[in-house]
């Protein structure tokens, strides 16, 4: 789902991080805010004042909804479930789970509070709002403030939309699962719903477009096209976590993994190695002792002529984390590190020492396997 990403900062706990596409959307805000709705609704203020107050309304807007996600991750918390943080994208926030709620209670509680916390909000800014106008503040706090107000409410009611993976549709799958205590079919039938939701958004937004509204079209395109990817993707995810779940790393490596000696020049590493065996990462071992990693992207950083005067050694990586694997880790663990780091091979070592490797396309096979059986 997410590109690359910054983080912010912690709180209570939990890292707090942006992707880049939600700089996109936080211009796209500002500059909408500033140049058709507050012009719109107040008049003959400076064009600087509507900048001003577009600014301060999307801040308001991207505070809103980290607190959106806080209430999340805070009722996980409270529940046991490990929480990896909150990120926000171009489409708003998630908080980012490491495992699916244990029972019905749990979804519906941390699908509930979301909704909840946005109308509690939106209450705040509305009393805030009541307030400013009885004591006379001005029409650009006035209109920042109501604006915050009406934003909230409206992004509660979008998510109690019965749409998986919006918080509705987490609602409505809750139900299913606690009817049929299937959590598998309950997410299959949510997440179809889901979709169905999304071609709806889709279908509208191009009736938009065709009306002459393009802005306002390609909007509900666009979210229409993110639903139906999320929905299917949630619905992915699940499969893939009940087919790996319990199954350990030792189960997909290979025991007998290609490795480097330390000592090879970067040129003989590339003709005896890359082209040869078309991995992006090799293990460099001496005595079957992993003294770390080497990848073609480390090579391509060093210029060509000096290829055959630099061995593997002065440019292997140690293995950190983010590299390595323990034979008995779980399956799941492997995934979401290559998934989160993009590799996809990862070197599983036991006692400092090369037990083999891992890599995405034997857990893939063993995946598409388990589920068409399962099917």
């Amino acid at each position: 789902m997410f590109g690359k990403r910054i983080n912010l900062f912690k709180l209570l706990g939990f890292e707090v991080r942006i992707d880049l596409s939600w700089i996109i959307i936080a211009v796209l805000i500002a500059w909408s805010l500033s140049t058709g709705l507050f012009p719109f609704y107040y008049k003959n203020l400076s064009i600087q004042t509507y900048w001003v107050m577009g600014i301060i309304a999307a801040v308001g807007l991207f505070i809103s909804i980290i607190v959106h996600e806080f209430s999340h991750s805070l009722v996980a918390r409270k529940y046991g479930m490990p929480m990896k943080g909150i990120t926000l994208f171009i489409f708003g926030g998630v908080a980012e789970m490491e495992d699916e709620p244990p029972n019905p209670k749990v979804e519906l509680l941390m699908a509930g509070v979301g909704p909840l916390s946005s109308m509690a909000i939106a209450g705040v800014f509305y009393g805030v709002y009541l307030l400013g106008k009885a004591i006379g503040w001005g029409d650009p706090v006035n209109g920042v403030v109501e604006y915050l107000a009406a934003i909230n409410a409206l992004l509660a009611g979008f998510n109690l939309l019965p749409a998986f993976p919006l918080d509705g549709g987490r609602v409505l799958r809750a139900a299913l699962w606690h009817w049929k205590r299937n959590v598998r079919w309950a997410t299959r039938i949510s997440a179809q719903i889901g979709s169905g939701f999304g071609i709806l958004l889709i279908i509208l937004g191009l009736l938009n477009v065709f009306r002459g509204n393009f802005i306002g079209g390609m909007w509900w395109f666009l979210i229409g096209m993110f639903l139906r990817s999320a929905a299917k993707m949630s619905y992915r995810q699940l499969v893939t976590r009940e087919a790996l779940e319990g199954e350990k790393v030792r189960r997909f490596m290979n025991p007998n993994p290609v490795t480097v000696q330390p000592t090879t020049t970067l040129k003989d590493f590339v003709e005896d190695y890359v082209y040869k065996y078309h991995f992006k990462m090799f293990p460099v071992v001496n005595s079957d002792h992993v003294i770390g990693c080497i990848t073609t992207k480390q090579v391509k950083e060093v210029p060509r002529e000096q290829w055959s005067d630099i061995t593997v050694r002065e440019l292997a990586l140690g293995c950190t984390p983010d590299t390595t694997v323990k034979p008995d880790d779980d399956a799941i663990r492997a995934l979401s590190l290559m998934r989160r780091t993009g590799g996809s091979r990862l070197v599983v070592v036991e006692d400092d020492r090369l037990a083999g490797v891992v890599s995405l396309k034997d857990m893939l096979q063993f995946l598409s396997l388990k589920v068409d059986l399962d099917e």
